[in-house]
Parts: structure tokens; sequence; C-alpha cells
């Protein structure tokens, strides 16, 4: 099969760019499922099943609207198991990070989760090209790592789980599905169009994540609500935190290299600690805005970094 051709700077830029919204966008979404939960008492996995088919459903009204059903069939024509692999993956990762802060606490979960991802992607790269990383490329990650590392931590610190063993074992399968999610859905990203990409992985994780959700309402979770303010607070999920996150992240995969896209959502957990200060009052200490800052650098050192061809 031959290799695509290189993504040209303006384009590589611009996918790292729509890569950065999807992160930006995904750290609104702590604060949202904190606004439903002071609201009722609804468990995460509940609401994280809820903001998939709300997304699902969405994107699949799109789909209709822009006349793209046919691209979904041909995805599942052409690569069935792969796009339910990346569907699936996105559950599992979102699950198990979910079940990782119960057992561990947000540090130990978020840092673990996001922070191993950009490592393995950098090694599995490593390995296809067969060649170390340059000084450059590792460079930028350590930066990232280390901000991440300082935000999250100064963030939540303090804060700790009942089952620390469990709870780290959970936050590696979360960043393991979450790097398996970005090195299957890139090729996919090659020949699908973003949307298309988008719904039909949206729809089989929805649907992944049903019985679980299931599940967690036979264990005392409220599954349904009126209340305005949570209705739209789980729309606000499923369009803005899902469809259009993960529809940007697709895109951007179409000339972002797999571990440099997972470099620059680590803007997740940024953009949460500056919502976080700004919305709940909590205080950004001089670490936090290091890591702060050096996940900026870290991203912003990416888009200096030539274009590579797509694997």
């Amino acid at each position: 099969m031959s290799r695509s051709t290189p993504a040209s700077p303006l384009s590589a830029r611009a996918g790292l760019v729509q890569v950065s919204l999807a992160g930006v966008l995904w750290g609104t979404g702590g604060l949202a499922v904190q606004v439903v939960r002071d609201v009722l008492p609804m468990s995460v996995l509940v609401i994280s099943a809820w903001r998939m088919v709300v997304a699902a459903l969405v994107l699949a009204a799109a789909l209709v609207l822009t006349r793209q059903v046919a691209g979904v069939v041909r995805l599942l024509r052409t690569h069935p198991w792969q796009a339910a692999l990346v569907g699936t993956a996105t559950a599992t990762y979102q699950a198990l990070y979910f079940a990782s802060v119960v057992q561990v606490g947000v540090t130990v979960a978020t840092v673990v989760s996001l922070g191993l991802a950009p490592v393995l992607l950098t090694l599995g790269e490593a390995v296809r090209d067969r060649r170390v990383p340059d000084a450059g490329h590792l460079l930028v990650l350590g930066a990232a790592l280390t901000g991440l590392l300082l935000v999250s931590g100064t963030a939540h610190a303090g804060e700790t789980g009942p089952h620390p063993l469990l709870g780290l074992l959970l936050a590696v399968g979360s960043g393991s599905a979450y790097a398996l999610t970005t090195a299957l859905g890139r090729p996919l990203a090659q020949t699908s169009s973003p949307l298309a990409l988008t719904t039909t992985t949206t729809t089989v994780g929805a649907l992944a994540l049903l019985p679980v959700a299931a599940l967690s309402a036979l264990s005392g979770s409220p599954v349904l609500t009126a209340d305005p303010v949570a209705l739209g607070t789980l729309l606000y999920l499923g369009v803005m935190t899902m469809a259009l996150a993960y529809g940007l992240l697709y895109a951007g995969l179409r000339t972002t290299p797999g571990s440099a896209a997972v470099v620059a959502t680590l803007l997740e957990p940024v953009t949460a600690a500056v919502v976080a200060a700004i919305f709940l009052g909590e205080r950004l200490g001089p670490l936090a805005v290091l890591g702060t800052a050096l996940i900026l650098l870290a991203v912003a050192g990416l888009g200096r970094k030539p274009a590579v061809p797509p694997g």
C-alpha cells in the first residue's frame, strides 16, 4: 500500500489547532459533570453514557442533513473491526478513568491515564519507523508530561482514593485504551470524513457504555431527570465535549501524528484547572501556572516541528 503524501506545514498546524480545541472542550467536561451532580446524584457512568448517546443522536442527525450516510456505510464495509475497536476503546478509557478517580483520586488517575498515552504512542511510532525519537520530540514530550504532573498534582493535592493499587491499574488501562483509540483512529481519519468516523465510533461507544450505565442505575443512580439545568448540561456534554470535540480530533488526526495529537490534548487538564479557578474559586498556585506554561510551550513546540507523512 502506498503511503500518504506528507502534510503541508499549513495543514499540519491547522490539524494541531483542531486537536488543541478538542482538548479545551474536554477540559470543560469536569465542571459540567459537577453541575449535573450538584442537581442530582447521577453517577458519572450514567452521565458518560448520556454524553455518548446525545452525541450519537446529534451526529446521526447531522449525517442525514449533510447527506453523508454513505460515508458511514463505506467505513463499516471497508473497516468494520477497526471502527468497532475505536468506538469501544473510546468508551473503555472513559469508564476506566472515572473508575480510577473513585479508587485512587483525581491526581493519579489524570497523570497516569493522560501521561501514559503519549509515551506509548511515541514508543509505538519509534518502533514502526525503526528510529529513535529526536531530541526535540523528547524535549516536547518531557515538558508536556512535567506540566501535566504540576497542573494535576497541585490542582487536586491531597485527594486520594480507597484502593490505590486498583486505581493505578485502572488508570493504566485507561491510558492504554486512550492510546489505542488515537493509534487506530488516525488511519481511519485518512480515509473517512470526520463526521462519518465520529458518528460511527460514538454510536459504538454509546452501545458499549449502556450496559455499564444500567448496572450503575441498578445500584441506585438516577437515570432520568426533568431538571432544566441538568438537561441543558447533559446536552452540552454530548454536543460540545463529545460530538464536536471528537469531530475536531479526527479532523486533526488527518495531518497530526498520534503522539503529537495526544500531547496537544493535554490542554484538557489546563482548561479544567483554569475553569475551576474561574467558576469554582479554586486557587491556581505557582506550580500549576508553571505546569500550564510548560504544556502550552510543548504544544507550541509541536507546531514548529516539520510535518511528517501519515502512518
